[in-house]
């Protein structure tokens, strides 16, 4: 337990009684940098106990820290507090050792997971206000009782939602993110599957989809929280928590850029759907959700690839390896060009068929999705370069650029050619919105990248 341990580890002297412990049981971290590095004690001798290595174990975990902020230091960079999560956090023995090795305060979060709580609101919110919110997106007759039931019945899951986004953030701190992929993976079946049972053989309808949610989203929130609340092997564990509100509010600022984006996403979507019930009724607003159901298998790979290749760039800029970054930088923009390109020409090819698949069974929506996914999939050939173009200066530090793309790309420019094209072009100005969109923003963000090359030197 580590309370014993601490209670030992105190009593004993820095330095250990001579023992040494080099961290390097996966390889050695920046600034070493070499996999083929393993850990090792050093100095032992018979009047060593198991506490002693406890106490060598925090020693040497500090003098790495402290070897990484002193890089840091040279860099130009000046630390005035250390954040500390993980098992570290939970022994005052270890982050008092931390902090009188690398000269730096350490701060230690106990922050409660209101996130949940805050979801909860929402979901009992959203429930009461569905209705006039159907209604006044223009859903009516048999629609709007379409609505209403799935809304009602999907927003009971909205906590377990909320966890499970929150959970893929502390698997990959716990250095777990192959189970986060295998959760994810898994509400996702559970979720096909159950749509299977409960609308095609039980023939549930509207409430059969949305339960099926409810179980995959459920299975999706608990499953990570059971793993956290129990013993484990990571380094991040679940305890009775204690609300920090400095530290709440910087997390609240720091995700105010993912929550303007989530926010445009809703309000782009919604008038949307207002423009499709105008132009083409009930059948636009059923051809919209096929598309965006396809567009999102396509577009998963930029944005895959985009986090994917943040720490890369980031660990370089911070290293101030420019050679590297420039190669990162140059690399990524051929690949998404040619990704783009090809997922371009996939999609003219298999419009038909993947229509087909989710609206077969009505020959003029059918059509309908057809015309509307070839026009929408035309920007594939530039939407990779504004996520990538996002993604990089987030990666840089430049936050501040990063939601700026973002928020012009998902909202403003979308907001303008969803309203003005269709004035021009009917139904099909509606699918051409997202494409104007990508334009303007491919403008702005290329823009920034020409102009802030020579700053960042990629």
């Amino acid at each position: 337990p580590f309370d014993e341990i601490n209670d030992h580890v105190k009593k004993i002297e820095a330095g250990a009684d001579g023992m040494t412990f080099y961290p390097y049981l996966a390889g050695a971290p920046y600034p070493l940098t070499r996999s083929d590095f393993r850990g090792a004690f050093t100095g032992l001798d018979l009047a060593h106990g198991k506490y002693h290595m406890a106490r060598a174990v925090m020693e040497g975990v500090a003098y790495q820290i402290a070897w990484i902020l002193e890089t840091f230091r040279l860099a130009g960079y000046k630390m005035k507090e250390i954040k500390i999560l993980g098992g570290a956090s939970k022994s005052d023995v270890w982050t008092q050792i931390i902090a009188d090795i690398t000269g730096v305060p350490l701060l230690v979060p106990q922050v409660a997971d209101i996130a949940c709580v805050g979801a909860a609101v929402l979901a009992v919110t959203g429930t009461v206000l569905i209705r006039p919110l159907a209604l006044l997106l223009g859903a009516d007759g048999e629609m709007l009782g379409h609505c209403v039931t799935y809304g009602r019945i999907i927003l009971i899951s909205l906590p377990f939602f909320a966890l499970q986004n929150i959970f893929q953030s502390f698997l990959v701190t716990a250095e777990r993110p192959s189970l986060g992929l295998k959760i994810t993976i898994a509400a996702g079946v559970t979720n096909m599957v159950l749509d299977l049972l409960f609308v095609g053989v039980l023939d549930l309808g509207v409430a059969g989809a949305a339960a099926a949610t409810v179980i995959s989203e459920t299975v999706g929130g608990c499953v990570p929280l059971v793993y956290f609340l129990r013993p484990n092997s990571s380094l991040l564990r679940l305890e009775r928590p204690r609300i920090a509100w400095r530290i709440l509010g910087h997390a609240c600022a720091n995700g105010s850029s993912e929550l303007m984006t989530n926010v445009s996403m809703s309000v782009v979507n919604m008038l949307y759907n207002i423009q499709l019930m105008r132009f083409a009724g009930e059948n636009g607003v059923a051809a919209y959700g096929t598309i965006m159901y396809v567009n999102f298998f396509f577009v998963a790979a930029f944005i895959g690839y985009s986090i994917g290749m943040a720490p890369v760039v980031g660990f370089n800029h911070g290293a101030r390896n420019h050679m590297e970054l420039r190669n990162v930088f140059r690399k990524s923009l051929r690949l998404i060009l040619i990704a783009g390109a090809a997922m371009t020409v996939l999609g003219l090819l298999l419009s038909g068929v993947l229509a087909k698949i989710f609206v077969g069974y009505d020959g003029e929506l059918l059509e309908l999705t057809r015309r509307g996914f070839r026009i929408y999939c035309s920007a594939f050939l530039i939407m990779g370069l504004n996520i990538f173009g996002s993604a990089f200066f987030t990666a840089l530090g430049s936050g501040l650029i990063s939601a700026l793309i973002s928020f012009l790309r998902t909202l403003v420019f979308q907001v303008m050619a969803v309203l003005l094209l269709p004035l021009l072009l009917g139904i099909d100005g509606i699918w051409l919105a997202i494409l104007m969109a990508e334009i303007l923003a491919l403008a702005v963000t290329g823009s920034f990248l020409i102009g802030k090359r020579k700053k960042y030197n990629y």
